[in-house]
């Protein structure tokens, strides 16, 4: 059962649904900003960030200012592929960064429309293949939410056709793995105040640009899963993407890949990013399975 304060910020986030189809794509990206960054601040006095060199995007640093770095995160963040910032990614790779002893590479990779896909696909691999030249792939691990999500199993496997090493784990939150909505989880769920099934398709139509979406490179849900890291899957049970969380995690134990899903009822789309006692119990999960020996 969802704690209190839970129950308080979801009523409150279900204030803004209704008014996010009325927005533009420039008002709905600087709303996804604000609501990406709740929470995320109090790590900022314990880092120490700096600016990383890419050929086509923004790109930063974040390292912990007390204790020794070891090992690194590729972090990826959400926002349907057409919102979502390097200050927005910087905020929870922050977090990622002092709670797991990690540097987190964040990424402010190219949006769509004016980028459509393999554009972010590629920002990644291009922030990937840059750190393989200071941490050997066993000591990197790639942390997503929602697209983002999505775009670390996609980098997954355009690293296995590239034949390039893995990273050594994965964790993702909320994880959106399918753009052609095969599951019709939209039909099934109504409880979401963050996602709508016209925000997806729509974020869908733009990222893909006529691209096909069960191509595995967009819907990682249709790849062969071998070979992949090992994973973490954390989801809210009250989430439109419930069903693509348990959908993966079941094909990639088919396919041999050791994963967990962990979904926390009564909560919502990538909640470990505000600020309730859930986030706490999810991020204490995500620093035991990013734990370096």
């Amino acid at each position: 059962m969802p704690s209190v304060i839970s129950s308080l910020l979801k009523a409150q986030i279900s204030l803004t649904a209704p008014l996010l189809p009325a927005l533009d794509l420039e008002r709905q990206r600087k709303l996804q900003d604000t609501l990406a960054s709740l929470g995320t601040r109090v790590a900022a006095n314990r880092t120490v960030h700096r600016k990383a060199a890419l050929p086509h995007c923004q790109a930063a640093w974040v390292f912990p200012r007390k204790g020794w770095v070891r090992g690194a995160v590729l972090y990826l963040h959400g926002g349907g592929y057409i919102t979502g910032t390097l200050e927005h990614a910087q905020g929870y790779g922050a977090v990622i960064a002092v709670e797991t002893g990690r540097a987190a590479l964040c990424l402010g990779y190219r949006l769509a429309p004016e980028d459509p896909f393999p554009a972010a696909l590629n920002d990644a691999l291009d922030a990937y293949r840059l750190m393989l030249t200071r941490y050997p792939a066993r000591d990197i691990a790639l942390v997503g939410e929602s697209a983002g999500g999505g775009l670390c199993f996609a980098l997954a496997l355009r690293l296995k056709q590239l034949g390039l090493p893995q990273p050594d784990k994965m964790v993702t939150l909320s994880p959106w793995v399918d753009l052609s909505q095969s599951l019709e989880a939209c039909q099934a769920m109504g409880k979401d105040p963050v996602l709508s099934c016209e925000g997806l398709k729509q974020a869908a139509e733009y990222y893909l640009a006529g691209h096909p979406a069960d191509d595995p490179l967009v819907s990682p849900l249709f790849g062969d899963l071998s070979g992949l890291p090992s994973g973490l899957i954390i989801t809210g049970g009250d989430e439109i993407l419930l069903a693509e969380s348990r959908e993966i995690n079941s094909r990639l134990l088919l396919a041999g890949v050791s994963s967990t899903l962990h979904v926390e009822e009564g909560m919502w789309h990538v909640y470990p990013l505000y600020p309730v006692p859930e986030a706490r119990a999810a991020q204490a999960m995500i620093s035991e399975f990013l734990a370096v020996p």
